[in-house]
């Protein structure tokens, strides 16, 4: 059984050509406009190499990406430096089953692809620091890749509304988007194939 930890992820990290990754994820890019959010402050959980921090601080976010691997956590301050970004991104090495979060408050908490141990229980304390009109998103695997590390011939992958249902953020939250899209991805040797993601969206309505 593969445990997620931080010696897990540095090593993948480590392992990975450091430009795979630095482009945002495609359903990130399609959603955002749909939030109707204007750019304020954003928090991402398990930032990899900063793709989606990066593009989002581009549009005019404040991003603060957390990561457990040093080594995701230093290119994605190398890249905001590079491109201009720096005063926008804050990039902060986090174990978020153990450390204290950033204080929000902030209008967007999201995690492309996020998994970390107890991942909802991590995804909920993580929504207390959203603002009431604010979103958490969560895009998620709805099939595995061809080129996927990790083998899911025998998951079952779970459908928007028990993603949705197993956060259990509370009844302070509307659901705003919940599908499952298919598209065309690339894998890290340039190979192609048909993907399902999963999208989870939940409008904060107020504040208990």
């Amino acid at each position: 059984m593969t445990t997620y930890d931080a010696d897990f992820w540095e090593k993948q990290y480590q392992a990975t050509d450091p430009t795979w990754g630095t482009t945002p994820n495609a359903p990130l890019v399609a959603t955002i406009p749909r939030l109707r959010l204007h750019p304020g402050r954003a928090l991402e959980l398990g930032a990899g190499h900063g793709g989606d921090a990066l593009w989002l601080a581009a549009q005019g976010w404040a991003v603060t990406a957390l990561d457990v691997a040093h080594t995701a956590v230093d290119r994605i301050a190398r890249r905001a430096a590079d491109e201009g970004l720096a005063d926008s991104v804050t990039a902060v090495r986090c174990d978020v089953t153990a450390d204290p979060l950033p204080p929000g408050p902030f209008d967007l908490v999201w995690g492309s692809f996020f998994y970390a141990p107890d991942r909802e229980a991590v995804v909920r304390r993580a929504a207390e620091s959203v603002t009431p009109g604010g979103v958490l998103l969560i895009v998620d695997h709805g099939s595995a890749a061809p080129w996927s590390w990790s083998s899911a011939s025998d998951y079952e992958f779970p459908t928007p509304a028990q993603l949705a249902e197993s956060l259990e953020v509370g009844p302070d939250w509307t659901p705003e988007i919940l599908e499952a899209p298919q598209r065309i991805a690339t894998g890290p040797n340039g190979q192609q194939a048909e993907v399902t993601d999963t999208i989870v969206a939940l409008r904060r309505t107020r504040r208990s």
